[in-house]
């Protein structure tokens, strides 16, 4: 017991410490955009405007929400893009599909991402109507030539070359793709170790079109413990162990995304990307709840079945009172809880989380340049 209230004191401690060495360093950051690519974890609500299932558009998502409204988030509150926003005291990113997006609000940025898509193309074929990650490049073309006809070439491409970028793959391209069915079709073409590399080389790909694009400045985030989440627990687990296959893509995955970060930098002379650790993120209050003020990290606040796992979270899903007390909000995304979490490591975290730096060393670099 001492042992825990000891660990909880320390986490305030360091977040106290954080915010107020960031509060500082955010005043050298004001009018830098911030742009994101990926998937549900950072999608805030560019699927509303698809003729897709892969939607948080009804309630109970977005009951923590400063609107108390569904937006697309899938999230109970925030997702990490809106968590980083808030802490840089900038305006959340507008999804790059909505009206809202025009005149100066261009110069904020814009959010890309698409629930239900992975690093390769024919992850998530069955929410048909999905922007994929080579379309989400495209976008930010057609984005760049709408802020030259803003602002004008010059400081367009300064805006961007200043910006930074959030990139959240892969998750998908395991859970919807190789691992969907039975023998699914990637699954009898490869072996999972000669699966990761797979799907790593064409992450590198994906990467070196965004850095052809003009960012400088690029947090990539890993996956998280794949098998550990509500809807694998339901479908693999006996006694709430996590599921074998799943987390074994996960630990071949994320050291090879660090590996290939290390590479693009070696090549362009600087580092450029930033890997973000999201998989030991997790593994800290999955392993350990309690020690983080979580109730549990098994069962999902919102859903049904085993771990409320199964199926959608829809207004007829079971739901808990507090969602504070939850890892998971839903069958596969957290809480926003534990994305603030995941926000401070990513802030200040250790080399163990970050590679080869966290944002407040970002931040700090680009202040003095």
């Amino acid at each position: 017991m001492i042992n825990l209230v000891e660990n909880s004191r320390f986490y305030l401690i360091f977040v106290f410490v954080l915010a107020l060495v960031f509060n500082y360093l955010c005043n050298h950051a004001e009018g830098k955009a911030f742009f994101v690519f990926g998937d549900s974890l950072v999608d805030n609500g560019n699927n509303n405007y698809l003729a897709t299932t892969a939607r948080a558009d009804a309630p109970p998502y977005g009951i923590d929400f400063p609107t108390h409204r569904p937006t697309g988030r899938f999230s109970n509150g925030l997702n990490i893009p809106d968590i980083i926003s808030e802490k840089m005291g900038w305006e959340p990113t507008i999804p790059y599909l909505s009206r809202e997006l025009s005149g100066q609000k261009l110069l904020v940025g814009a959010n890309f991402a698409s629930a239900g898509v992975g690093v390769l193309n024919d992850t998530g074929i069955q929410f048909v109507n999905i922007i994929r990650i080579y379309e989400q490049l495209n976008f930010f073309r057609q984005y760049q030539q709408r802020l030259t006809r803003e602002i004008g070439a010059n400081e367009a491409k300064k805006l961007v070359n200043e910006s930074l970028v959030l990139m959240t793959l892969g998750g998908n391209d395991f859970v919807n793709n190789y691992f969907l069915v039975p023998y699914s079709i990637r699954s009898q073409q490869y072996s999972i170790q000669d699966y990761v590399p797979f799907v790593i080389s064409e992450y590198k790909k994906v990467l070196q079109r965004l850095y052809e694009l003009g960012p400088r400045r690029v947090i990539v985030t890993g996956t998280g413990p794949l098998g550990c989440v509500p809807a694998e627990l339901a479908l693999h687990s006996n006694n709430g162990e996590c599921a074998e296959q799943l987390q074994l893509a996960a630990s071949l995955f994320n050291p090879q995304l660090v590996q290939m970060i290390d590479e693009l930098n070696q090549d362009i002379g600087t580092d450029v990307f930033v890997a973000a650790n999201t998989n030991q993120m997790h593994m800290d209050f999955i392993s350990n709840p309690e020690q983080f003020g979580f109730k549990t990290s098994k069962i999902a606040c919102c859903g049904q079945g085993p771990y409320n796992g199964l199926g959608l979270c829809t207004p007829f899903s079971n739901l808990c009172p507090n969602r504070d007390l939850y890892v998971f909000w839903d069958a596969f995304h957290p809480s926003e809880r534990a994305n603030r979490m995941i926000v401070d490591q990513i802030f200040g975290g250790s080399t163990t989380y970050m590679h080869p730096m966290n944002l407040s060393t970002i931040v700090a670099l680009d202040s003095r340049a």
